[in-house]
C-alpha cells in the first residue's frame, strides 16, 4: 500500500465512503438544498466514469492533500495564486483584451492561494486518470508526467532569467499541432453565430430566445439584476472600459443548466448593445454566483479570506492575476447580498478535446504546451500582477526551492499522480454506491413517492 493510501486510510472502505459524503455535503449543502435536481444531474455526470468524479469533486482532493506532506511548500511557494482545479480538460482557447487568440488555462472558479504544487498535483493525477481511461501503461503515464513536470520547470527559470512571463503565450504563431488546431478552429467561430444561437431577432433589436434553461424574470427580479449590472459596471479597469453605449442593457434572462462545477449556481445571461449599435456587434454577458473556492477550505489564512469581498470578486480577481490579459469585461457585482462574477460569453472560447488523442506520441507534445501554460499562470500572478497578495517573485521561489533537485521534484509528481489516481478510482465506486444507496442527504438518487 502507499503512503498516500495509508494516510488517507483507503483501506477502510466504510469509513472512506462516509468521508466522501461528508466532504461532498459539507462543500455543497446550500446548493443542494436550493437546486437538488441540478445536483442530481451533477452526480449522475459524476457516476459516469473515475474522471468525472475528479472532476465534479475538488472539495475532496484538498480535503486529502492538506493532510499529505508537501516537500516543496515552503513560506513563499505554499502562498501563490493557484487556479485551483487544474485537470487537463480546464485548457482551452480564449481572446485577450489586445485581440490575439491565446491557449490557456481556464475556468478559475476555484482560484485561490495555496501551494503551487497543489495545482500541479491535481494536473499530474488527471493525467494519470486519463491515460488509464485509454489503456496507456503506468511507463506512459510516468511518461506524460514527466514531460509537463519538464516543460513547467524549464518554463518558470525562463521567467526566472528575465523572460517577461506576461509576454509569453501559446498563440497561432508559437504553437503546432493539436494546441495549433484547437486555436485554427476557435478562429473559424463568429460572434455572429453565438448570437443566431442565442437571440433572435424582434421588429429591428434582439432578445434571448426562449428555451430550455432559461427563465423570463418579473419585474422586481429585472430590476435587481439591472441594478447589480450597474454595480459590476464599476468594477472594470479604467483602461478596459468601452464607450458608455456600449453597456446599454437589451435583455436579461436566469439561466441553469451548467456543467458539473457549476451546478446549482443561479446566474444570468445579459445582452448589451456592444461597440456601436449594428446588431451583429451585440455582446453576452454571464452574471454568475460565485462559488466556495476549493482550496480556501483548507487555508486557514484570515488575510487572505479577509482580502476578498465575496466570492465574486474572489473569482474576478484571480482570473486578472493567473491571466496576463484578462477579459476586457470580467468584473463582478453583488445581488441579493450575494456576490457574482460577470465575464463575457465569447464565441471563440474552445475546450482542448482529448477525444482523438489516444497514442503517447501525440499526447507528450501537447503536455509539453500545458506544463508551460501552467509556469505562466502561475509567474504571472506575482508581485508584477495588479494584485498585491503574493508580494514575491513566484518564479524565482519555485525555481529557488526545486534547484538541484528536478528529478525528485518530477519523481514525486509521479508517483503522486499514479498513486493518487488509484484512490480516485475508489473513491468513485465508493460515490457511485452511496449515491445509488441514498447516503447523499439531500439528494437522493432514487425517486420518492
Amino acid at each position: 500500500m502507499s503512503e498516500i493510501a495509508r494516510t488517507l486510510d483507503v483501506n477502510d472502505p466504510d469509513r472512506r465512503r462516509g468521508h466522501i459524503v461528508d466532504n461532498l455535503v459539507e462543500a455543497f449543502s446550500d446548493l443542494m438544498e436550493a437546486a437538488p435536481v441540478a445536483f442530481r444531474t451533477k452526480f449522475r455526470k459524476m457516476a459516469a466514469s473515475p474522471f468525472a468524479f475528479y472532476r465534479g469533486s475538488a472539495c475532496l482532493f484538498y480535503a486529502d492533500v492538506a493532510r499529505l506532506k508537501d516537500p516543496w511548500a515552503d513560506e513563499r511557494t505554499s502562498r501563490v495564486w493557484i487556479q485551483g482545479d487544474l485537470h487537463a480538460e480546464n485548457f482551452g482557447t480564449y481572446m485577450d483584451d489586445e485581440g490575439v487568440l491565446v491557449f490557456d488555462v481556464n475556468d478559475f472558479d476555484e482560484a485561490y492561494l495555496g501551494h503551487f504544487t497543489w495545482d500541479l498535483q491535481r494536473f499530474a493525477a488527471s493525467i494519470a486518470l486519463l491515460g488509464w481511461s485509454k489503456a496507456l501503461s503506468d511507463a506512459d503515464i510516468d511518461e506524460f508526467v514527466r514531460t509537463a513536470t519538464h516543460a513547467y520547470i524549464d518554463q518558470v527559470r525562463r521567467f526566472a532569467k528575465g523572460e517577461q512571463d506576461a509576454a509569453f503565450s501559446l498563440n497561432l504563431t508559437t504553437t503546432d499541432g493539436p494546441i495549433h488546431e484547437v486555436l485554427q478552429k476557435a478562429r473559424l467561430r463568429s460572434r455572429q453565430a453565438l448570437l443566431d444561437a442565442e437571440t433572435e431577432t424582434e421588429g429591428y433589436d434582439r432578445r434571448f430566445r426562449n428555451g430550455v434553461g432559461v427563465r423570463r424574470l418579473d419585474e422586481q427580479e429585472h430590476a435587481r439584476v439591472i441594478e447589480a449590472f450597474r454595480r459590476y459596471l464599476e468594477t472594470i479597469p479604467q483602461d478596459k472600459k468601452m464607450r458608455e453605449v456600449a453597456y446599454t442593457v437589451k435583455d436579461v434572462v436566469a439561466r441553469s443548466g451548467f456543467g458539473i462545477g457549476s451546478a446549482g449556481l443561479p446566474a444570468y445571461s445579459i445582452l448589451i448593445e456592444g461597440e456601436n449599435e449594428a446588431l451583429e456587434n451585440d455582446i453576452l454577458l454571464s452574471m454568475k454566483q460565485g462559488n466556495v473556492a476549493a482550496p480556501s477550505r483548507v487555508i486557514p489564512d484570515e488575510s487572505i479570506r479577509r482580502y476578498f469581498r465575496h466570492h465574486g470578486q474572489r473569482t474576478a480577481l484571480s482570473q486578472r492575476a493567473l491571466q496576463a490579459h484578462a477579459d476586457a469585461l470580467l468584473g463582478y457585482t453583488e445581488l441579493d447580498g450575494v456576490g457574482y462574477v460577470v465575464s463575457e460569453v465569447s464565441p471563440y472560447v474552445s475546450d482542448l478535446d482529448w477525444t482523438e488523442l489516444t497514442e503517447p506520441e501525440d499526447i507528450l507534445p501537447v503536455l509539453d504546451y500545458l506544463g508551460r501554460a501552467v509556469a505562466k499562470a502561475h509567474c504571472v500572478s506575482d508581485a508584477d500582477s495588479d494584485q498585491n497578495l503574493v508580494p514575491i517573485s513566484t518564479e524565482a521561489a519555485i525555481s529557488e526551492i526545486v534547484d538541484g533537485h528536478d528529478e525528485d521534484f518530477t519523481k514525486w509528481l509521479c508517483d503522486f499522480a499514479r498513486d493518487y489516481a488509484d484512490v480516485v478510482r475508489d473513491d468513485h465506486r465508493l460515490f457511485v454506491d452511496a449515491f445509488r444507496n441514498g447516503e447523499i442527504p439531500g439528494v437522493s438518487s432514487t425517486r420518492t413517492s
